[in-house]
C-alpha cells in the first residue's frame, strides 16, 4: 500500500490521519466505469461510504451519480456539484424536511421503503404542486452471505417493502396522484465476496420486475444495489475489486428488457484507497501476558472493528527490526471494545512507530465520532505529499 512508500514523509505529520491514494482511486473509478459502459449500466456512488470533499470532486469527474441515505447526504452531493438528476435517495426513516428538500431539488428518484412513506411523499409532493418520481425498494429476501450487521436483504430486515405487502397494496399505490412509480430498487447487503449471490439477486429481480409490470407499473429503471466486497485480508493482492465479473453476471442473468440498470457502489470504489495512519504511544503487558501496543487512533477514528468485529490488515511501516512479536493493537477510547486487532504479528514495535490500518477508505472517516472529545482525524492526499 501507499503508506510504506511514503513512510518517511508521514513521520513528520501529526497523527492519526487518513491517507488517501488518489492514483488508486482514479484507477478504481476507471475500472468500474469502463466495465459498466460495456453494458450501458449506470453507476451511483454510495456517499455514506466516504464524503471527503476531495474524493467527491474526483468521483464527480468520472460521471458517477450519487446514492444517498439521508437528507444531509443529498445536500452534501448537491453542494459538491453533482447534478440533482443523478441523485437517488433511499433510507428507511426519511424525515419530512428531508423529503421536502429532495422534492425541492428535483432529484432523480426517492426510493421509498414503506407504504406509509409512499403516502407521505405523495402528500408532500401535492403540497409542493409537483409529481415526484419514486422507486419501490423491495425486500428480496436473499441471504447475501456477509456479516449479519450489514445484511440488508433478508425478509426480517428493516430495509425495503415486502413483496407481499406491495401485492396487497397495488390499488392503494396506484391511487396516489402526486407520485410516479418509475423504478424498482433492491439491495441485499454489503461486503459481498461470494459472487454467486449476485446471480441469485438477478433471478429474484427478474421475477419482481415481471410481476410489477403485470400489475401495471411502468418501470423505467431497475436499481440492483451494490455490495461488492473488497479484500481486507490481503489488500495488496486485490487493490481493485472485480467489477467485470459482477457486471458480466448481471448481463447474463438480469432480464429486464430495455430498462436502465443502475448500481450503487461505495466500499468497492473507495475502500482500498484509504489507510488510517496512527502512532504508537505506549507498549505494555497485561497480567495474563498479553502484549499491548497502544496507538493514538481509536474507535472514534475507525469504529468498524469495535462495532461488528471487522478485520483490517495492520502493518508497522517504520520499524527496522527483524524480530517479530504478537501484539494486540488498542486505541485510546475509554471502552474495552476499542481494539483494532489481536495477535497481530509485527516487527518489534516501539513508542513512536507508525502503523497503518489498511483498507480504511470506506466507513472510516464517515463513521468517525468525537467520543471522549477526540478531535476528528485529518486527511492527507498522495498527490499533495
Amino acid at each position: 500500500m501507499l503508506s510504506r512508500q511514503v513512510a518517511e514523509k508521514l513521520t513528520k505529520l501529526e497523527t492519526p490521519f487518513y491517507l488517501y491514494d488518489v492514483a488508486l482511486l482514479r484507477q478504481t473509478l476507471e475500472s468500474a466505469m469502463s466495465m459498466a459502459s460495456k453494458y450501458g449500466y449506470k453507476v451511483h456512488y454510495a456517499i455514506k461510504a466516504n464524503y471527503d470533499p476531495r474524493l467527491l470532486q474526483i468521483i464527480r469527474e468520472y460521471g458517477l451519480g450519487i446514492d444517498c441515505a439521508s437528507g444531509n447526504e443529498v445536500r452534501c452531493a448537491i453542494e459538491a456539484g453533482f447534478d440533482p438528476k443523478s441523485i437517488v435517495y433511499a433510507g428507511v426513516g426519511k424525515r419530512d424536511k428531508e423529503i421536502r428538500y429532495a422534492i425541492e431539488q428535483n432529484i432523480y428518484a426517492i426510493n421509498c421503503e414503506s407504504i406509509e412513506e409512499l403516502h407521505l411523499v405523495d402528500e408532500l409532493a401535492r403540497e409542493a404542486g409537483r409529481v415526484v418520481d419514486v422507486a419501490l425498494r423491495v425486500n428480496p429476501d436473499i441471504d447475501p452471505k456477509t456479516n449479519h450487521c450489514i445484511d440488508t436483504g433478508q425478509a426480517d430486515s428493516k430495509f425495503g417493502i415486502s413483496y407481499e405487502e406491495i401485492l396487497s397494496s397495488v390499488e392503494d399505490i396506484k391511487s396516489l396522484r402526486n407520485i410516479e412509480v418509475v423504478g424498482m430498487h433492491i439491495h441485499i447487503g454489503s461486503q459481498i465476496r461470494e459472487l454467486h449471490v449476485f446471480e441469485n439477486m438477478c433471478n429474484k429481480a427478474n421475477v419482481i420486475v415481471e410481476n410489477l409490470t403485470k400489475l401495471g407499473f411502468e418501470l423505467e429503471f431497475v436499481d440492483v444495489g451494490g455490495g461488492l466486497g473488497i479484500n481486507y485480508d490481503m489488500p495488496e493482492n486485490e487493490p481493485i475489486p472485480n467489477f467485470a465479473s459482477v457486471f458480466a453476471i448481471t448481463k447474463q442473468h438480469l432480464k429486464v428488457g430495455e430498462r436502465e440498470v443502475h448500481f450503487e457502489f461505495g466500499r468497492s470504489l473507495v475502500g482500498q484507497c484509504g489507510e488510517l495512519i496512527t502512532r504508537v504511544l505506549f507498549n505494555k503487558t497485561t497480567a495474563t501476558g498479553r502484549r499491548l501496543a497502544i496507538v493514538d487512533a481509536s474507535m472514534t477514528e475507525l469504529i468498524r472493528p469495535a462495532l461488528y468485529g471487522s478485520y483490517h490488515n495492520i502493518e508497522n511501516i517504520t520499524s527496522e527490526e527483524s524480530q517479530r512479536l504478537k501484539y494486540t493493537i488498542v486505541g485510546t477510547a475509554c471502552e474495552s471494545t476499542d481494539v483494532f486487532d489481536e495477535n497481530v504479528s509485527l516487527p518489534i514495535t516501539k513508542r513512536g512507530d507508525l502503523l497503518t490500518i489498511k483498507s480504511a477508505g470506506a466507513y472510516g472517516m464517515s463513521m468517525a465520532s468525537r467520543y471522549n472529545q477526540h478531535d476528528l482525524p485529518g486527511a492527507v492526499y498522495s498527490d499533495e505529499l
